[in-house]
């Protein structure tokens, strides 16, 4: 159940974007990785995708599509932003006849810069995420919980940065589940970018479960950007796709 949840909360968490140098939108998806920017101040941003996914679980074939899967992050004051997410799911199992439909629980949390270099080129913010179980019948955690990230962000040189994060999440049972990411991204052109990522988790300590996404991001305006995203697991059966939109109002000019 612990994978499954993790499975979830993979896709619930909207990606955690690696910071494309030449964009002028900052996002926390379509990658695992965290940004450790905020949006600016007094404005919106509404980042939004669809996913499907499969996994195999003690044997057990999942086929999960989610979507809307939407992050709402509000610039409250410099360095600090307001965050809520949830998004709507479908989970199947495979060769059985078990489906169901419905919305997630909700997360309410913020991001908060700590830290900026003053040559300006390594960043380090932490973000926090209460798990509140108001999710549907069979897809809520019934419990609450919450997601902690330390995000770090380093521009390596004028086209190449990477991110990484490291976390714990706590989801009501057991020591909790220690996070792992690390991200580079690579500035083809001012509006076409493109990273590789690893993470992964290792549960209640114990358990180490990795992966590896890839994906692009296409600056469409200086305040929308289009993504797509994919995924496979090293050491276990797990793979998905996405794609997805992020919108900012307020922040940035659209053109």
């Amino acid at each position: 159940m612990k994978k499954v949840l993790f499975a979830i909360v993979t896709f619930t968490i909207i990606s955690f974007s690696t910071d494309i140098i030449a964009q002028s939108i900052i996002t926390d998806r379509p990658d695992m990785t965290e940004s450790a920017f905020t949006v600016p101040v007094s404005s919106l941003q509404i980042e939004t995708g669809f996913g499907i996914g499969f996994e195999t679980v003690d044997k057990k074939k999942y086929q999960k599509w989610s979507g809307p899967s939407t992050l709402f992050r509000v610039g409250i004051l410099k360095n600090l932003e307001l965050r809520v997410t949830s998004q709507l799911e479908n989970v199947k199992i495979k060769d059985k006849d078990y489906s169901l439909t419905g919305i997630s629980d909700m997360q309410i949390g913020g991001k908060v810069k700590i830290f900026k270099s003053k040559n300006e080129k390594t960043d380090i913010a932490f973000l926090s995420h209460l798990l509140v179980p108001t999710g549907s019948s069979d897809l809520t955690n019934d419990s609450y919980g919450t997601i902690n990230r330390l995000a770090v962000s380093h521009v390596l040189s004028e086209n190449i940065s990477m991110g990484y994060n490291l976390g714990y999440d706590y989801f009501g049972e057991g020591s909790g589940d220690f996070v792992y990411t690390l991200a580079f991204g690579f500035s083809l052109t001012e509006k076409l970018g493109v990273f590789v990522e690893g993470f992964g988790v290792v549960e209640d300590f114990s358990d180490n479960y990795s992966n590896f996404d890839a994906g692009f991001t296409y600056l469409i305006r200086n305040n929308l950007q289009y993504d797509f995203s994919f995924g496979t697991g090293i050491n276990l059966y797990m793979n998905y796709i996405s794609t997805g939109i992020s919108w900012n109002i307020g922040g940035y000019k659209s053109n």
